[in-house]
């Protein structure tokens, strides 16, 4: 039985070029505390996909996990919607 995920990330596939990696970018909104509008910002996080099968524009969730490279600290949880062809 795996372990329960810390956290989890919903966003889309932006690369997939790769081995067993891909790179979700993931938007986030809030409130400004001064101005009071609302902000959309953007991250990008390298996260493992072990059979290398999300295609660019998926809608994927991803979870945190341990350092598994430099920069991947995120492995993907399941594809919650295909991109179209």
């Amino acid at each position: 039985m795996s372990k329960p995920v810390k956290r989890a990330l919903t966003g889309t596939v932006v690369s997939n070029k790769m081995d067993k990696t891909i790179v979700v970018n993931v938007k986030r909104r809030f409130m400004h505390s001064l101005y009071k509008r609302v902000i959309t910002r953007s991250k990008r996080y390298k996260a493992h996909d072990e059979e290398n099968t999300c295609q660019i524009g998926d809608i994927v969730r991803i979870g945190e996990s341990r350092p598994i490279s430099k920069d991947k600290r995120w492995q993907l949880i399941e594809i919650v919607e295909r991109a179209e062809k």
